[in-house]
């Protein structure tokens, strides 16, 4: 999922969509997560594959994917500028170095048997980026949102003492894509664009990553493989479709829609960890889910009241 690279743009006090526009922004945006859902019986399928090398192939693949789009909806001439600047491509190493240190964690969790932990991050991240927009931002946290961050606060407290350490894949996964979201504004260039700006940075690299795997021996893109090779390749499209579906989502609905929607992904991911992949969940975790469950539903409540209000 690290796959949520792009955070909603959507204004909070924008104007109300019409109701043909939200339709279509809930069906591009529920269709997003869905398919964020359920990408962990992907991973699952190239699980033999090691973690570096799908991330890899997730970055040259979904570059002729993403290009495609681009040429298709005719949003290219925001890259022509970019391109001619040194601080926008700065910008957009930056943030493609965080996208794949996001992504290389949840593909090594949920193919390392750990996609609770990749659920409990995405949990996380909407309350991550509530501190960060008060400590960076000089937002004022309202006592709901103090309350949510408390909770969650003793939720990471009570896995580590657990753990013997901290939760350091739930911690990466929601840091770095709050990290990421928040440096992803500066970007003077739309959402589809960003990212093919991003994955076309990063493609020099894992290119020649891939290319060095098979002059060693130790690459899976092999003709004796198809299965693999259809695989690989299909990381590109798995990766590019569900970013573009939200990206068009997230501008024709509410704010506080996207909000609640986001919960979904991680939902999923949950469920299947515990019921599909029967990863453990001792009692302990059930109280630290507890804990973030209650404090999303106090964020989630003060977000509506709040839109509501306005």
């Amino acid at each position: 999922m690290a796959n949520v690279t792009e955070a909603p743009h959507a204004n909070p006090v924008a104007a109300v969509p019409s109701s043909q526009d939200a339709t279509r922004g809930f069906f591009y945006a529920l269709t997003a997560y869905l398919f964020w859902g359920v990408q962990p019986i992907f991973m699952k399928a190239v699980a033999h594959v090691p973690a570096t090398e799908i991330v890899a192939h997730r970055i040259v693949w979904s570059v002729p994917v993403a290009g495609l789009i681009l040429v298709a909806l005719r949003r290219t001439a925001d890259l022509k500028s970019a391109f001619r600047s040194p601080r926008t491509l700065l910008m957009a190493t930056i943030t493609a170095s965080l996208v794949t240190v996001n992504w290389g964690v949840y593909v090594w969790a949920i193919v390392a048997g750990r996609a609770v932990e990749t659920a409990l991050g995405y949990y996380i991240n909407p309350l991550v980026n509530v501190v960060f927009g008060a400590v960076l931002l000089g937002e004022r946290l309202s006592k709901p949102q103090l309350a949510a961050i408390a909770l969650a606060v003793l939720a990471v407290i009570i896995m580590t003492v657990d753990a013997g350490g901290l939760p350091w894949i739930s911690l990466t996964l929601a840091f770095s894509f709050a990290v990421y979201g928040y440096l992803r504004k500066t970007l003077p260039i739309g959402p589809s664009q960003g990212f093919f700006l991003e994955v076309l940075i990063l493609s020099v690299p894992a290119g020649l990553y891939i290319l060095w795997l098979q002059f060693q021996g130790e690459g899976h893109f092999l003709a004796s493989q198809p299965t693999d090779i259809a695989l690989l390749i299909a990381c590109g499209p798995v990766t590019t479709v569900p970013l573009v579906l939200y990206a068009f989502g997230a501008k024709l609905l509410r704010y506080s829609t996207i909000g609640i929607m986001q919960y979904i992904a991680p939902t999923m991911v949950f469920l299947l960890a515990v019921f599909a992949f029967h990863e453990p969940f001792d009692a302990t975790k059930g109280i630290a889910f507890g804990l973030i469950w209650a404090a999303l539903a106090i964020y989630t409540w003060s977000m509506l009241t709040a839109a509501r209000s306005r």
